[in-house]
């Protein structure tokens, strides 16, 4: 599905996307220094005023400020930026922009859903303030799935590893469903639908990207077969070059022919949906063409 998409509006896609969302939060931030209640007031997120017509707050609620401190928001805007540009130079411009602004179209149908609770209850409707918190979640989350190892300086000084991080999150975000829906009302059951619909961009991306089908007795002979040959110091894989003397590589992407030589950060997976042992790195994991062998019949048959 999404090969399709790219193939058909991937030049729509914005290179560089995390750069102008780093300035919205630049310009939210000056803004509330000067006026804090201007947001609040005139670009905030609001159902009511939307359906009168205010439709520019389906946009101008992204430049909410995500600090209100000067020093935690520059902290804040490097780590985001950070993790912005990693996940589009894992992905590329089209599926980030695509991961970014189906986030926004699903935080804001978490508020129309606590709008519609609301009303349910109360017979008015009341739109709750969106934040911007789980936008940068579900950004927060995808990094340390595809960055799993990478190490951050919890209260700059201890280093965790980011999947540890994700995981107590995760582990929050789950109490705060859990407790919302045992509350038993129709608003805490709303609170609970309207905090997983607004993640739905990491449930729905990760379910439809990753391979969860299940994984044939000959790929796990292969797989056992390889870890066993690294353990013993056998060498599996391809012959190449490297600083003018033949190697053997482990690895090797079947599109660009790159190998673990040339970069130490380089992942690459088998892909279980082409006919044979076929390698890829991550630039070409989910971009590239399946290749599939059609049966034929075999010679003398008559």
């Amino acid at each position: 599905m999404f090969q399709k998409l790219e193939r058909k509006f991937g030049r729509f896609a914005i290179p560089g996307l995390m750069r102008y969302v780093i300035i919205l939060y630049a310009v939210g931030f000056v803004i509330y220094m000067i006026d804090p209640m201007f947001y609040y007031e005139f670009l905030m997120f609001d159902v009511e005023k939307v359906l009168h017509g205010q439709v520019w707050r389906l946009v101008t609620f992204l430049i909410q400020p995500i600090d209100d401190n000067l020093f935690f928001l520059l902290i804040s805007l490097y780590l985001y930026y950070m993790i912005g540009t990693s996940l589009e130079q894992r992905w590329g411009s089209f599926r980030f922009n695509l991961y970014y602004f189906s986030g926004i179209i699903f935080n804001l149908l978490a508020v129309v859903v606590l709008y519609v609770a609301f009303y349910v209850i109360t017979g008015t409707g009341f739109s709750f303030p969106i934040s911007l918190e789980y936008l940068n979640l579900s950004l927060f989350l995808a990094f340390a799935v595809e960055f799993s190892e990478v190490r951050l300086l919890l209260f700059f000084v201890i280093p965790i590893k980011i999947k540890y991080l994700a995981i107590f999150y995760a582990v929050i975000e789950g109490y705060y469903v859990v407790t919302a829906v045992m509350s038993g009302t129709a608003l805490g059951i709303g609170t609970a639908v309207a905090c997983v619909t607004a993640l739905m961009n990491f449930i729905v991306f990760f379910l439809t990207t990753r391979n969860y089908r299940k994984i044939s007795p000959a790929q796990i002979k292969r797989k056992r077969a390889y870890r066993q040959g690294v353990r013993q110091g056998q060498s599996y894989g391809h012959a190449g070059s490297h600083q003018g003397r033949t190697v053997i590589t482990r690895h090797r992407c079947a599109v660009c022919g790159r190998t673990e030589l040339d970069g130490a950060d380089l992942e690459f997976r088998f892909c279980s949906k082409c006919d044979g042992n076929y390698e890829y790195c991550m630039d070409h994991l989910y971009t590239h063409t399946h290749v599939v062998r059609e049966k034929k019949e075999d010679e003398g048959n008559v």
